[in-house]
């Protein structure tokens, strides 16, 4: 098998994908910014790079037939030269988009520009359309210390899943065919609102942490603060706002992959209970 290009490879979920290929034996190149700081397996090849400088690319694309794209930040700015430059080596993309609204329209967040972009390249392609990431509940650990998550939409229903669980169906479909056009919506096997996750963490850690709304205008300051990019971060309280009333779906996409279930966010808290203590 050729070598297996993995961007984002020292994040939540290419960090994981990178691991699952080592330990199967097979070829895979990280492609990180430095690779003295980026704590691999050491049969992993690491090969520095950045998404953001295209120009920088040409020594990650040698030898490549398949890629594993993660998009850094929330723009699509150098998305056409990246996709141009993958195009022109690699055979088979699989892009971890997201859950987001397709259409005929222009897009307006980064991952239907990135779709778009992939699907016009000539490239056979696969789109992993994740439900909200467990690992993004991190983001409340400080407040989960102090007994309270002041955060908006409460009520808003979300399936959660575990970056282990998008990692080995990202494996499954790059080193598996029969991908090639499909767009996979996956998710967690339940519907937890965003209450009912903190109630959860509090169990999980054992003290009891409760929820108190915050209105959206005083969150969109937070976000745009930590973020930078007013289109996502709107889209996003937007997103989860329509949440309220009309919940994600469970998908049985991962267990028809995967021939299990996915795992429950209490057993992802239960993994990360350290962080938040």
């Amino acid at each position: 098998m050729s070598t297996i290009l993995v961007t984002g490879a020292t994040g939540n979920v290419g960090g994981h994908v990178v691991r699952e290929l080592e330990r199967a034996g097979l070829p895979v190149r990280a492609l990180v910014r430095d690779p003295a700081r980026a704590r691999l397996p050491e049969r992993v090849e690491t090969v520095a790079g950045d998404l953001t400088r295209p120009e920088t690319l040409g020594p990650a694309l040698t030898d490549v037939e398949t890629a594993f794209l993660v998009w850094p930040g929330f723009a699509a700015r150098t998305a056409e030269p990246v996709v141009e430059a993958l195009a022109g080596r690699a055979r088979r993309v699989v892009y971890l988009s997201a859950n987001v609204p397709q259409g005929d329209g222009e897009p307006t967040i980064f991952h239907q520009e990135l779709e778009r972009l992939i699907r016009a390249s000539g490239m056979s392609w696969t789109f992993l359309r994740p439900s909200g990431f467990a690992v993004n509940t991190l983001g409340w650990a400080d407040q989960v210390r102090t007994g309270v998550v002041r955060w908006p939409y409460g009520q808003a229903g979300r399936t959660l899943i575990h970056e282990k669980d998008i990692a080995a169906v990202a494996v499954h479909v790059l080193t598996s065919a029969g991908h090639g056009g499909a767009a996979y919506p996956i998710s967690g096997p339940e519907v937890l609102t965003q209450a009912e996750q903190v109630r959860i963490i509090g169990e999980v850690i054992g003290r009891e942490v409760r929820w108190e709304e915050l209105p959206p205008e005083q969150a969109r300051e937070q976000l745009l603060a930590a973020w930078g990019d007013a289109n996502f971060v709107d889209a996003a309280l937007a997103g989860w706002r329509s949440l309220v009333d009309s919940p994600e779906e469970v998908t049985d996409v991962v267990e028809k992959l995967l021939g299990r279930p996915a795992l429950p966010f209490r057993s992802w808290v239960r993994d990360h209970e350290a962080d938040f203590r």
